[in-house]
């Protein structure tokens, strides 16, 4: 169940395709998951039991897990629609190391997998800016819960640095998010890394991606 300052049913920012099936495309997805699987690859280790949170149509999971078929991946998302596609998604490609997905509210004190943890990674992909900022203090403290010693956190997206917006056309997103809902917004990532530390997350890489995006490496201690 989601908390009273999650929406139920997160809202897509783009028109997603559909095929015949339950499966959707993100164009979005397919513009950025090369370049978010360069970092992953490095930051990933050989045989790295992976939770996503948000995993929104599944095409992540599925591009990764088929690139690395040594890993474990586990999905998540809070829409329906979302989690029949990442069915459907695994289902049409055959993959066998993507689990099914599972309901995680990213601000609830338990998520439901606590059984499954230790995870060598958690990640998250364009989540914690269209989600109130109580939810991605809740993604760093779930994370320092779950993830080994050593785990990597991986966030994907647009970010504020001290501050300050890296891109005019990240300072007009963000007042677009704020226009649909004044918890949503563009994070620093001075505030994320703060927070983090908290629960004994280090910001340990933070690495340029194309249309102004950011990948930020956190490495629980």
């Amino acid at each position: 169940m989601a908390s009273k300052d999650t929406p139920a049913k997160p809202i897509a920012l783009e028109e997603r395709g559909q095929d015949g099936d339950a499966r959707q495309r993100s164009p979005s997805a397919a513009r950025n998951r090369e370049p978010i699987l360069a970092v992953l690859a490095r930051v990933l280790p050989q045989g790295a039991k992976v939770l996503e949170i948000g995993s929104g149509t599944g095409e992540h999971a599925i591009h990764f897990a088929k690139a690395r078929p040594d890993l474990e991946w586990r999905p998540s998302e809070l829409d329906p629609a979302s989690r029949a596609s990442i069915v459907a998604w695994t289902a049409a490609e055959a993959l066998r190391n993507v689990a099914a997905p599972v309901v995680i509210d990213a601000g609830a004190a338990r998520w439901g997998v606590e059984a499954e943890a230790p995870f060598d990674a958690v990640v998250s992909i364009n989540m914690i800016h269209i989600a109130p900022w109580d939810a991605g203090l809740g993604l760093l403290a779930g994370a320092g819960r779950l993830l080994k010693p050593g785990g990597v956190l991986f966030l994907y997206g647009p970010f504020m640095r001290g501050g300050a917006h890296t891109a005019p056309s990240n300072e007009a997103f963000d007042q677009s998010l704020k226009a649909r809902d004044p918890r949503w917004g563009v994070r620093d990532l001075d505030d994320v890394a703060r927070a983090g530390a908290r629960h004994g997350l280090a910001l340990e890489e933070v690495v340029d991606m194309p249309a102004n995006n950011l990948s930020a490496v956190l490495r629980r201690g």
